[in-house]
């Protein structure tokens, strides 16, 4: 089947039932079961094969958040319900990994303050996003905001595998905190790109 094709069937259905609106669904999906499975693996002491399933399942979902872009792109399937709902899934798999993760001690101490970061980060850019939007200013996302989402994914699937990688790779454990902290710096960067983005309109609509 080839692009032409699929832009014709797309015409032919709601934008919210398009395959990449479709894929993002399936992100969203994906939250429970994997946080399912490292629940029930560490807090109720249950098999260690169950974070290999936690693992693939959120692996699938990080794969979806690069499909969902790419159809909607080949496909010309973009639309304002997808530019909105794909960045909330992105923050809802990554909030809700990150909490799952320190409940269970897979981060802790320190570590905790790199994931804070994050999960502040979040909050902010939502909620400048939402008030700009009332402002009919958009917020592009930025190449370096991707990368950092990526950064994260990969991060948190290190410390989603825990043990049951160490058994593979000594040193998953360490690598999931390293490039946990790393991701945080780009948070911070980032996070203070889009506030200085979004100040200069704020200022406007203040001295307007």
């Amino acid at each position: 089947m080839n692009i032409a094709t699929n832009k014709a069937q797309a015409k032919g259905q709601p934008k919210s039932l398009s395959l990449p609106n479709i894929l993002t669904y399936a992100r969203i999906a994906a939250i429970p079961v994997v946080v399912g499975c490292v629940f029930e693996e560490s807090i109720m002491e249950g098999p260690l094969w169950l974070r290999w399933i936690a693992l693939a399942v959120f692996i699938a979902a990080g794969v979806t958040d690069y499909l969902d872009g790419y159809y909607a792109r080949i496909w010309d399937q973009q639309s304002a319900f997808g530019r909105m709902l794909d960045p909330i899934a992105d923050k809802l798999l990554v909030a809700s990994c990150l909490l799952m993760l320190a409940a269970d001690n897979s981060i802790h101490g320190w570590t905790l303050w790199a994931a804070i970061v994050i999960l502040c980060r979040e909050i902010l850019v939502s909620g400048l996003r939402e008030y700009l939007a009332a402002l009919r200013v958009s917020v592009p996302v930025t190449k370096l905001a991707k990368w950092k989402t990526t950064l994260q994914l990969v991060a948190i699937g290190f410390l989603i595998a825990g043990e049951a990688g160490e058994q593979i790779l000594p040193a998953t454990t360490l690598i999931g905190i390293v490039l946990l902290w790393t991701s945080a710096l780009f948070t911070i960067y980032t996070g203070w790109d889009y506030f200085r983005s979004g100040i200069h309109h704020l200022i406007q609509e203040d001295e307007g």
